[in-house]
């Protein structure tokens, strides 16, 4: 191999870890954005969820709290590389792409509840917009993991 094919491969390294580094980092303010602006005001939040009639009564106030602080953990995670922080996210992606898919078969006039409470006169429109960011939120997920899974075939630690 010669030394020109080598520095382009090493660039092409190079380039990718960084890709992976920003939407690492992308996915981690969206994440920490979202979570923490539902945590300003959990009560309209738990409205919103509340809104798609999947929770008992008694659940819907411990989801409002609960899923904004697992977005807030998995963005501080996923910023600083900690394990597990991407199976986090890309489980709660799941979660939302099914709860949004559910409230469109449905019908559901209702905000998505991304980004907290927002304009209802968006509220339809807004469901099919979420599942679609969320789609490009799973499909950058699904691109760090076989980042790092080309990263680890390359270095011969992929287990067998």
């Amino acid at each position: 191999m010669g030394v020109g094919s080598l520095k382009a491969r090493m660039h092409r390294f190079l380039a990718l870890a960084t890709v992976e580094r920003g939407i690492r980092w992308a996915l981690a303010g969206i994440f920490l954005y979202s979570g923490l602006v539902k945590l300003a005001d959990p009560a309209r939040f738990a409205t919103v969820i509340a809104g798609f009639g999947l929770l008992p009564e008694g659940l819907v106030v411990p989801a409002a709290l609960l899923l904004p602080a697992l977005e807030v953990v998995a963005g501080t995670g996923i910023f600083l590389a900690v394990r597990g922080s991407l199976a986090l996210i890309a489980g709660m992606l799941i979660l939302f792409m099914a709860v949004l898919l559910y409230g469109i078969h449905l019908g559901l006039d209702i905000d998505c509840g991304c980004f907290g409470p927002e304009d209802p006169e968006q509220a339809y429109k807004s469901l099919r917009v979420a599942l679609v960011r969320d789609a490009v939120m799973m499909a950058a997920v699904l691109f760090v993991y076989w980042r790092r899974d080309l990263v680890r075939w390359r270095t011969g630690r992929l287990k067998q």
